[in-house]
């Protein structure tokens, strides 16, 4: 796989996305909520991870 490929498939944490797209976390859930930009679950609390592909993805969208 090429570096640029495992770049775009990186895992990002919520506060991360949030840094990426420059929008409040509570945006972020809604957004999962409502099917617009799903995110993947972790662990037993259900944390909330983006695909940095998702994200970038959107940004090119805007």
């Amino acid at each position: 796989m090429a570096e640029n490929d495992k770049k775009k498939d990186e895992i990002v944490t919520l506060k991360e996305a949030c840094e990426i797209l420059h929008c409040h976390p509570n945006t972020l859930r809604k957004w999962d909520n409502k099917g617009f930009l799903k995110a993947i679950r972790f662990g037993t609390r259900g944390d909330r991870r983006y695909r940095k592909s998702d994200l970038v993805r959107l940004l090119k969208r805007k």
